[in-house]
């Protein structure tokens, strides 16, 4: 079966590439991208602020981003349908399942096939992203276009017209497959040679305009079309073009919507501010985590919520409650259960109390919180500035948590927010998107093979 998939996977990487449709989804990408450093100014972004991108290009990455998302998006249901549902339609995949192969091992390999080819034209269209990321946004009249990124990528472009034109017509080779297959190495190398010089000609060091966090970012959207072309994949073993197409887009659409559609609905807490200053009552103890440990903490404004002394505290690093630094707490006992009055100079540590974390004090929007109980909570860490306070823990909607969970997610490979605004994208969240993205291609692959299993192609 894995020589028969491989032989596949094979045929159909070349016919991908092959389609004129793939050499035009690219080319159109990159004509895209020229376009994108025109139209992307007055995004009102300084250009004296930290970062990979700042000032215009901020809205240029933006942009260009989505270009490659959206022509990614077409691309994977135009070259899926061409080698799944057409070939059913025409019955030319009978040549195939009438042999000794395995149903499976045909639509893994159609899809390993069509994901080598989608990876081709994501890191051609990477490469024109990065090339007008380096020539920037010509804000003023007074600002020089970059001759070197525009020499390099022209040139790396022209080059592989001419020579696959050429041998198009000496050699009867095949035109877009050979534009595409030379301008992969080529566009490297021109990139790798605008790294090395700057907008002078001048010799620098190949760091200096090198962005790790934006290929990073370009990689997590990759890892995205890779579950569209999934996706397009088990479609066009039922549908044809058109509807596999739509289907496509109603994911990429519904994908991007999900957090707002059904993410808010998950996760049910109330916030009752943003901490912006925090210190420990006890001078010289970072810690918070025996009983009689009290602390305070300032709030960006008073408590959004009515609360009273004795009430249970929470805190946690995201505003919808997800990740709380503090493990669910019980009330304590008959006398001193939260949401009564109590008296911190109570003895409210004797044997057999429940641990809880209390509010003791309210002065506007500076809280005193306090450790009770034997044996004190089992905090992740101490509150600190940037966590959400709660008055309880965060429940969980079932409902709303599976339909979350069975739509594809987009926004775990959406990196421009964090890029634009200057924070660091830790490759450990790339890792986690990567094997996010591989539980989708294998649900996706799976129910390809599910429907192809009883697809009747005589």
């Amino acid at each position: 079966m894995l020589g028969s998939t491989a032989t596949i996977a094979r045929s159909t990487f070349v016919e991908s590439i092959r389609q004129p449709v793939f050499f035009i989804i690219v080319l159109i990408s990159g004509v895209l991208q020229v376009l994108n450093t025109w139209v992307s100014h007055y995004s009102m972004g300084y250009r004296n602020v930290p970062g990979e991108i700042t000032g215009d290009d901020k809205l240029l990455f933006d942009i260009g981003l989505s270009t490659i998302f959206v022509c990614g998006t077409l691309l994977a249901a135009f070259i899926a349908t061409a080698v799944m549902s057409r070939e059913i339609e025409n019955k030319t995949i009978l040549t195939i399942v009438s042999k000794p192969v395995a149903r499976p091992a045909v639509v893994i390999g159609k899809y390993l096939g069509v994901a080598a080819a989608m990876i081709v034209a994501i890191v051609l269209m990477t490469a024109f992203l990065m090339f007008a990321i380096r020539h920037g946004v010509l804000s003023t009249a007074a600002d020089d276009p970059d001759q070197p990124a525009i020499a390099f990528a022209a040139g790396a472009v022209l080059l592989s017209l001419i020579v696959a034109g050429a041998g198009n017509f000496l050699y009867g080779w095949t035109f877009g497959q050979t534009a595409i297959t030379l301008m992969v190495p080529l566009m490297l190398l021109g990139y790798l040679g605008i790294l090395l010089l700057d907008e002078d000609w001048a010799f620098q060091a190949i760091a200096t305009d090198f962005k790790p966090q934006l290929l990073l970012a370009c990689a997590s959207l990759g890892l995205a079309l890779l579950v569209l072309t999934a996706i397009a994949t088990a479609a066009s073993t039922r549908l044809g073009q058109v509807m596999t197409i739509t289907v496509c887009a109603g994911v990429f659409l519904l994908g991007l919507l999900s957090n707002f559609l059904i993410g808010q609905h998950v996760f049910q807490n109330e916030i009752v501010g943003l901490v912006v200053v925090t210190e420990s009552g006890d001078i010289g103890d970072d810690t918070f985590d025996m009983p009689g440990d009290e602390w305070t903490v300032l709030l960006k404004q008073e408590p959004a919520t009515e609360l009273k002394v004795g009430d249970l505290i929470y805190w946690g690093p995201a505003p919808n409650g997800v990740g709380m630094f503090v493990p669910p707490m019980i009330p304590v006992d008959d006398d001193h259960r939260p949401g009564q009055d109590i008296d911190i100079n109570d003895d409210l540590f004797p044997e057999g109390v429940a641990p809880a974390i209390v509010l003791t004090g309210i002065n506007g929007p500076a809280l005193t919180i306090k450790q009770i109980g034997h044996t004190g909570v089992e905090v992740k860490r101490p509150p600190a500035a940037g966590d959400f306070i709660f008055p309880h823990e965060t429940r969980i909607n079932p409902v709303a948590f599976t339909a979350w969970a069975a739509v594809p997610n987009m926004h775990f490979f959406w990196n421009v927010d964090a890029i634009t605004q200057a924070q660091t994208v830790p490759v450990g969240h790339f890792v986690l998107a990567a094997f996010y993205a591989l539980s989708l291609i294998i649900a996706a692959v799976s129910v390809a093979v599910m429907l192809f299993q009883g697809r009747d192609v005589g």
